[in-house]
C-alpha cells in the first residue's frame, strides 16, 4: 500500500559487469515486514484528521501529502523497497533488468496482478500511465520532471515493457518503478485532468468509499486484493475502514479530536501539544500522547519569496526580509521552544562528520535597514513606506488557514517599523493550491517534505522555474547549482552524490530564496487507547501515515477504554518517548 511514497526514498542498486543484471536476485524470497505485529487482526475502523478539503484526490494532478496517501493506497507501482534497507522488491513487477550501461530498464510484470475488475495488469497499462503523465494537456507538471529522460516505453510481450533514458540518472529505476500505475481500460478516451474524485478501476488493498465534501472521506479495504496472499501483505493495512476526516483548522480538527469523533491526531502546533494535552483524558490515559523518534527524513518551511517579481530581485532585499523575522521570540514565547530554527534545506545531510557551515540568520533590523538602503530603498517623507523608482514597498501574502495568522502579525509589524507594507490575503486550500500553480503570488508559507535519497532537481533547478504547477515555487534560477544538479545525476554512490547536494545547499542557503522558519525531528502524536500498535508506532522512515498500515483496531482494548471512561479508572500508560532504535530489533517479533 502507498508504494509511490515509499519507492521514492530509493535510489538504484549497483550493476555488475555483465549486459544486463536480473533483480531480485535468486536467493531473495519475500518476507513480512519486520515492523509488523503478528497480534494484528483485520477489521474495524479508525478516524484520521486528513488535514482541509482536498482540490483533488488525483495525486498526479495535486502533489498534496493526503491526496498522495489516498491515491497510492488505491493504485500500485512496479517495484518496492523493503522497509529497514530500503533495497528494492517486486510489487507488481516479479523481476526486472538493469542494462549495464545503466539507462535500459525491463519489467515482468507479475502474472497474479489484477484490477479490481477482474482484469490482468498489463504492459498496456503501465505505457498508457507513462504517455499520460508525459502528455502536455494534462496538468502533471512535478511527475513529468523524473519521465522525460525517457524515449516511449517498447512492449515486448503483453506482460514485459521496456524503458530506454536517454541520459544516465540514478533516479531513472525509480522514476519508472515508481509510478503509480492506472488501468487504461478505465480512463482512455478521457480528460485526464477532469479525473478528481472517482476511481471505479483500482488495483490496490482500498477503494474510495464515501466522499462528503468539506466533511469526510472513507476507504474500504478489499477482500478480493490480488497481493492479499503474499507475505509483506501480511498484519499490514488491517483496517476495515480508514475515515478522514477533514477540517480547514487545526483547531476545530482538535476539538472534534477531544470529543471522541476523531481517533488519531498528529500534533502540528506547539502550543497544543505543550498547553492543551491535559486534563482527565490525558491524565488516566485514555488518550495516549508519544513523541515517536523514527528516521523520517525532514523536509523544511518558509516564507517562499516570488523571485519571478521584480520586488524580490535583489538578494538584498531577501536577505533583509530574513533578517527581519524575529524567530527566536517566536520560538520562545508562541512555541514554547519546541523547534529547531532552519539554517539549511537539508537539515538531516548534516551531522557530527558533516557539520553545517550555514550561519544562522538572527533578527536584526539594523542589518535590514542597511541592506534595503543599499538596494535602493528610500523612506518617503509623506508616508514612512519605503520606495524605490517611485514604487512602495508592498507585499502581498497569500495565506491559508488560521494558524498562521499570530505568525504574520508579528512579522507584519517588524516589516513596518523598517517602512515595508505587508498585505496578508487568506484564502480556503482550493483557491490558494490555484494562485500557487500559476505562481500568482509575492510571498506564501509553504511547508515541504523530504526523502531519504536527496534529488535537488525539480525545486531548484532553473528549466523547473517556468513549468507550471511545478516544485520550483521561487523561480530560483542558478547557474551553478545547474551544474552541481546535472553532475550528480550520473553518480550512484548516495555519499558522493550528497555531498554535492551539501554544495548546492549552501549555495541556495546564500540567495535567500525563502524566510526559513523552523521544524521539528520528531512526530507528535495523539490517539485514543483503543488500538493495537507495534512495539515501533511507526515504521522506520514514516510519518503518522504509517500507522494506518502497521495498527490494528483492538476489540479487547476499546472495551476496556469504554469501562476505564465509566468507571473513572486510570489505564496502564503506553510511554511517551519512542525511540525506533531502543524498540526495534531486526529479526525479532515486534508485540
Amino acid at each position: 500500500m502507498r508504494q509511490i511514497l515509499f519507492f521514492l526514498l530509493v535510489g538504484i542498486m549497483g550493476l555488475s559487469a555483465w549486459g544486463e543484471e536480473t533483480f531480485p536476485k535468486p536467493v531473495w524470497q519475500e518476507k513480512p515486514s519486520p515492523m509488523a505485529s503478528s497480534y494484528a487482526y483485520p477489521g474495524g475502523e479508525i478516524s484520521i484528521y486528513g488535514g482541509p478539503s482536498p482540490d483533488s484526490l488525483n495525486y498526479y494532478l495535486d502533489t498534496n501529502v493526503f491526496s498522495a496517501t489516498v491515491f497510492t493506497s488505491m493504485y500500485e507501482t512496479l517495484i518496492s523497497a523493503d522497509p529497514i534497507t530500503l533495497d528494492d522488491e517486486p510489487w507488481l513487477a516479479e523481476k526486472w533488468t538493469i542494462s549495464d550501461d545503466k539507462k535500459t530498464f525491463t519489467f515482468w510484470i507479475d502474472p497474479k496482478a489484477r484490477w479490481s475488475d477482474g482484469k490482468p495488469i498489463t504492459a498496456e497499462d503501465v505505457k498508457w500511465t507513462f504517455e499520460t503523465i508525459l502528455d502536455p494537456k494534462n496538468l502533471t507538471g512535478p511527475h513529468k520532471v523524473d519521465l522525460e529522460v525517457f524515449e516511449a516505453p517498447e512492449i515486448l510481450e503483453p506482460l514485459v515493457i521496456r524503458f530506454t533514458a536517454r541520459e544516465v540518472h540514478w533516479r531513472n529505476l525509480g522514476a519508472v518503478g515508481g509510478m503509480a500505475i492506472l488501468p487504461k481500460h478505465a480512463y482512455q478516451g478521457q480528460d485526464f485532468n477532469l479525473i478528481n474524485f472517482e476511481f471505479p478501476v483500482i488495483s490496490g488493498l482500498y477503494r474510495l468509499g464515501e466522499i462528503r465534501s468539506g466533511i469526510y472521506i472513507t476507504m474500504e479495504r478489499r477482500e478480493d486484493w490480488w497481493r492479499a496472499g503474499y507475505p509483506k501483505a501480511r498484519n499490514t493495512g488491517n483496517f476495515q475502514t480508514l475515515r478522514f476526516q477533514l477540517f480547514e483548522s487545526n483547531e476545530t480538527a482538535f476539538e472534534s479530536f477531544l470529543k471522541g469523533q476523531v481517533d488519531l491526531y498528529p500534533v502540528y502546533t506547539s502550543r497544543m501539544w505543550v498547553n492543551e494535552t491535559v486534563g482527565e483524558k490525558f491524565a488516566k490515559n485514555w488518550i495516549v500522547k508519544q513523541k515517536v523518534t523514527n528516521y523520517d527524513p525532514v523536509g523544511f518551511q518558509g516564507f517562499a519569496m516570488n523571485m519571478r517579481r521584480p520586488l524580490f530581485e535583489d538578494v538584498r532585499v531577501r536577505k533583509a526580509l530574513c533578517h527581519l523575522l524575529n524567530r527566536e521570540e517566536m520560538n520562545a514565547t508562541i512555541m514554547y521552544n519546541q523547534y529547531f530554527l532552519h539554517r539549511s534545506y537539508y537539515e538531516d545531510l548534516y551531522d557530527e562528520e558533516h557539520p553545517c557551515p550555514n550561519q544562522l540568520v538572527p533578527f536584526d533590523k539594523a542589518a535590514a535597514r542597511a541592506l534595503l538602503k543599499e538596494a535602493g530603498w528610500q523612506a518617503s517623507p509623506a508616508t514612512g513606506v519605503l520606495e524605490k523608482d517611485g514604487r512602495p514597498f508592498r507585499i502581498n501574502f497569500l495565506a491559508r488557514g488560521d494558524s498562521s495568522m499570530r505568525f504574520l502579525s508579528i512579522y507584519q509589524q517588524d516589516l513596518k517599523d523598517v517602512g515595508i507594507v505587508l498585505e496578508i490575503d487568506q484564502k480556503d486550500w482550493a483557491a490558494w493550491s490555484k494562485d500557487m500553480d500559476e505562481y500568482s503570488y509575492d510571498m506564501t508559507w509553504a511547508a515541504w517534505g523530504a526523502g531519504v535519497r536527496k534529488d535537488p532537481e525539480s525545486m531548484w533547478h532553473s528549466r523547473e522555474a517556468d513549468r507550471p504547477s511545478g516544485h520550483n515555487i521561487t523561480g530560483f534560477k542558478d547557474p551553478r547549482v545547474d551544474e552541481l544538479i546535472e553532475r550528480q545525476k550520473t553518480i550512484f554512490d548516495i555519499q558522493e552524490r550528497h555531498a554535492i547536494v551539501r554544495q548546492i545547499d549552501q549555495i541556495i542557503y546564500d540567495q535567500f530564496p525563502y524566510v526559513l522558519l523552523w521544524n521539528t525531528d520528531y512526530t507528535r502524536l495523539l490517539y485514543w487507547n483503543k488500538f493495537g500498535t507495534p512495539a515501533t508506532v511507526l515504521s522506520k522512515y514514516g510519518d503518522e501515515r504509517s500507522s494506518y498500515d502497521l495498527w490494528w483496531f483492538d476489540e479487547d482494548a476499546e472495551a476496556d477504554l469504554e469501562d476505564a471512561m465509566n468507571t473513572d479508572r486510570m489505564l496502564p500508560p503506553k510511554g511517551f518517548d519512542v525511540d525506533f532504535d531502543e524498540r526495534f530489533k531486526e529479526g525479532e517479533e515486534q508485540p
